[in-house]
């Protein structure tokens, strides 16, 4: 390779300075929005709030409280628990905004806030920086988009549970309603305990750059994480329709990107009801990251070949 092709190569697998810097804002972003949430947010909520009895406006607002705190946390702390923890709590502004709509409080501003605080909380930069955050210095994670499956219908429906589960209950008991709010609080808190944990397992999808190879890392689809070594990958590029590959996409909406190796290498893949899974070999591998072509600059910058 001549010098001046070497020195392309290198540029075209450098980031721009601009697209970096805005990865690194993205954060304070989202701090900055949840910060204001309590000043944009809080007044419409309070205002709902105002015809409930006292015990139960006291709930609620040290509930409201307690979540804008923890999303304070989780924004300050890059990790996939944090993720989880914003990707559950954005939602719920929207919902409580929703609700407190329904009942004759609307503000244009709280909406537009909460909506806005949750695009950006489901952004990609955001979980990039999240799942990134424990991950080695010479390692580079990139999230996996969530199964189609999941999106339109399991995942809202999840979300919706652990949240009622997990406020019904000392909502109904501050309320007086004895027998009902023990049995929701017996039965939702550790619903709400499973599903979050349940929809944890969305943060903790990634692929991964190591010094070794490429890391395929699932705990949806694959019981074991899988290393792909750098001598044995041939190729990454955008996958082709009708292909003969493994589709670990799992019908997840986007790009999906084909991984092609030398030789088949074997994968353990998750099978409802069976703890043992499913082995199978390949050499050719489809999965869909939130953004693809950051995987492809990160593969490139490696020397991995790209289509």
């Amino acid at each position: 390779m001549g010098a001046a092709e070497a020195r392309g190569t290198a540029a075209r697998g450098r980031r721009s300075p601009d697209a970096g810097s805005l990865s690194r804002l993205v954060p304070w972003l989202v701090r900055a929005l949840w910060a204001a949430l309590p000043f944009t947010v809080g007044p419409v909520l309070a205002d709902a709030l105002d015809g409930a009895s006292g015990p139960v406006r006291l709930l609620a607002s040290a509930g409201l409280w307690a979540g804008w705190a923890a999303g304070m946390v989780a924004a300050a702390v890059a990790h996939p628990v944090a993720l989880t923890a914003l990707r559950v709590l954005a939602p719920a502004v929207v919902a409580a905004v929703i609700a407190a709509a329904a009942g004759g409080h609307r503000s244009a501003l709280a909406a537009g806030w909460a909506v806005v605080t949750l695009a950006w909380v489901f952004s990609p930069a955001v979980g990039a920086h999240c799942v990134n955050g424990p991950a080695y210095p010479n390692e580079r994670r990139h999230l996996l988009r969530a199964p189609g499956a999941l999106l339109f219908g399991p995942l809202p429906l999840a979300w919706a549970l652990a949240l009622a589960g997990a406020c019904a209950g000392p909502l109904l008991l501050a309320a007086r309603q004895w027998v009902g709010g023990a049995g929701a609080l017996v039965v939702g808190v550790p619903l709400a305990v499973v599903l979050v944990r349940s929809i944890n397992n969305l943060s903790r999808r990634w692929v991964v750059f190591v010094p070794a190879g490429v890391v395929l890392h699932d705990p949806l689809t694959l019981v074991d994480p899988v290393l792909f070594v750098n001598r044995k990958i041939t190729a990454l590029q955008p996958a082709t329709v009708g292909g003969e590959s493994l589709d670990l996409t799992q019908g997840a909406p986007g790009l999906a990107l084909e991984l092609t190796l030398a030789d088949e290498a074997s994968l353990t893949l998750m099978k409802p009801g069976r703890r043992q899974g499913n082995t199978e070999s390949t050499a050719r591998v489809l999965f869909t990251p939130t953004r693809p072509g950051s995987v492809i600059d990160d593969a490139r910058a490696r020397r991995i070949r790209v289509g």
